[in-house]
């Protein structure tokens, strides 16, 4: 018979193994995707093209980096507290400037989604709030992504071809479709059929929803600001460009890094390191690009985002431990009335 601490030790031990596997398998997929890169490219033209930004240009963009996502906190924050979160602005910063973190070591975007989130469960009133508010936000990132390079092909007409105008125009009709049927399939199920605690999140998730959809200002609104968020993030790998050799125009850009960023959603790789790159270069190429300059760009704006999402860290930590806001517990509403939910007795 096995004693009880050594098959404790066991079942704590037992879902190490795929954990780090699953780590290990990502850095491997960055480490090959950017050996592969550099070895195709010359690396003395890629290392001669990242010497020539300045570093205190680089510094310079890399606080306008961490300044330019206070944006992406108030639109966050929004969203969220439309859906009825009920989060302070430093609550938010502390949340979103955590998720920033969270992006350099989960796997893809969405893993630094999942860590801001869990951070605002602490503090938020409605749970379902945080994760309805934080799904809107990342569908509104997809969007915007979309229509910032929408813009960068509409500026560039005879750049593209008829194939890839209708193939951009078709992802996008299909995202906004799908998303419109998840949210009408949300309320149009029948809760009474469900179990009691899924009963109570659909109608937390649904109350959200009206609520978000009473204020299609506020809507409107937060999907504006990602958008200028990702207009200027584009600016800066622009600047970037300057400084190094790529003389592209600005709505190449517009256009290329977008999609580029888009890729980082696959779960492939590092936090998308490896693959931005890639497509980057793949993507500016046909524009006449340098593809060691371009590379050379991609990873140094990478290194913005490790920097940035190392010191993003850092403030989350310090406002936490400066922070003296209790937890919010959470709450509760007749509005449960409105979707036939009762409260059960005892």
């Amino acid at each position: 018979m096995i004693p009880l601490t050594e098959s404790a030790s066991k079942a704590r031990s037992g879902p190490k193994p795929r954990f780090w596997r699953s780590r290990v398998t990502r850095l491997a997929g960055s480490a090959l995707i950017l050996t592969l890169l550099l070895t195709v490219l010359p690396f003395h033209q890629v290392w001669s093209a990242m010497k020539r930004i300045p570093p205190s240009l680089a510094l310079g963009l890399l606080c306008a980096y961490l300044l330019l996502h206070l944006l992406g906190v108030v639109k966050w924050r929004l969203l969220i507290n439309t859906a009825g979160a009920d989060l302070t602005f430093s609550q938010s910063v502390r949340c979103y400037y955590g998720g920033l973190f969270g992006n350099i070591f989960l796997p893809s975007l969405v893993g630094g989604d999942l860590v801001r989130g869990g951070m605002a469960f602490l503090v938020s009133r409605s749970r379902a709030a945080i994760v309805l508010g934080s799904l809107t936000d990342r569908v509104q990132d997809v969007l915007g992504l979309l229509g910032v390079t929408t813009i960068g092909v509409l500026l560039l007409p005879t750049s593209l071809d008829y194939q890839s105008h209708k193939r951009l125009w078709a992802v996008g009709i299909t995202l906004l479709v799908s998303g419109a049927l998840g949210l009408g399939s949300l309320l149009a199920l029948p809760a009474r059929k469900f179990p009691f605690k899924i009963r109570r999140i659909m109608a937390k998730l649904r109350r959200g929803i009206r609520s978000m959809y009473g204020r299609p200002g506020r809507m409107l609104t937060a999907f504006s600001l990602g958008m200028a968020l990702q207009v200027c993030q584009a600016g800066i790998n622009y600047r970037m460009g300057v400084a190094s050799g790529l003389h592209l125009k600005f709505n190449m850009w517009l256009f290329a890094w977008p999609l580029a960023k888009l890729s980082a959603l696959v779960p492939i790789t590092q936090g998308g390191i490896g693959v931005r790159e890639a497509v980057l270069v793949s993507l500016l190429a046909p524009f006449g690009a340098p593809p060691a300059f371009t590379a050379a760009v991609g990873l140094l704006f990478e290194a913005i985002v490790i920097s940035g999402g190392l010191i993003a860290g850092l403030i989350a930590l310090l406002m936490g431990h400066f922070s003296s806001a209790p937890t919010k517990p959470p709450h509760y509403t007749p509005e449960f009335a409105k979707d036939g939910f009762k409260t059960p007795k005892g």
